[in-house]
């Protein structure tokens, strides 16, 4: 996918393959992507300390995801010797075929990478939940936690996600606002069996 510019505002998305998907799925290795792509650049030292490893294990895993395409030098921002990363895409997409992979490696890491990402996204709720008091009350009633249960087809379904996916990116490259935060934004949309 083209780099996002003024006439293709679009993320940069880097489509799973098997390959990258196992290089991909490791719990530390898909928090550090996640880091440098929210926060911008930094060296395995400052990640270490932020997720409560050692440098030589977040050195390890940086080097795993350079080595599958994921994150790169970072010079402009080293000093002397400091080896700094960043992410070469904004975000990945996950092909629901590797699910059903021959591999079972690839089926592995795929329910690796779910799993992982729904273990964030509720551990950032509950941060958000225990802090929510310490923020002004015009962000207390800007956030949202809904649910919806709506009969519709696999078609509808598959609809619905890519109209919100195109409403939200097209917020992606506003021009930032007074006050304005960082914001996480999750979805989820899946089938439920009644009485489920």
């Amino acid at each position: 996918m083209p780099e996002k510019n003024a006439e293709n505002p679009s993320p940069e998305v880097r489509t799973l393959d098997a390959r990258s998907l196992r290089g991909l799925a490791h719990p530390l290795r898909i928090r550090l992507l996640a880091a440098l792509r929210r926060d911008g650049p930094a060296t395995a030292s400052q990640l270490g300390e932020r997720f409560g490893e050692s440098s030589g294990s977040t050195s390890y895993h940086l080097r795993q995801l350079a080595a599958h395409g994921f994150v790169e030098d970072a010079p402009e921002h080293g000093k002397g010797r400091e080896r700094w990363w960043k992410a070469i895409h904004d975000g990945t997409r996950f092909d629901e075929s590797l699910m059903y992979d021959e591999n079972p490696e690839t089926r592995g890491a795929a329910d690796v990478l779910l799993q992982e990402i729904a273990t964030i996204h509720a551990q950032e709720t509950n941060a958000w939940l225990g802090d929510a008091v310490n923020w002004p009350k015009e962000w207390r009633r800007s956030t949202d936690m809904s649910d919806y249960t709506l009969r519709l087809s696999a078609e509808q379904s598959f609809e619905l996600i890519h109209r919100m996916h195109e409403l939200i990116n097209s917020y992606r490259d506003l021009p930032p606002a007074e006050g304005a935060e960082t914001v996480r934004v999750h979805t989820h949309a899946f089938p439920r069996r009644n009485g489920e």
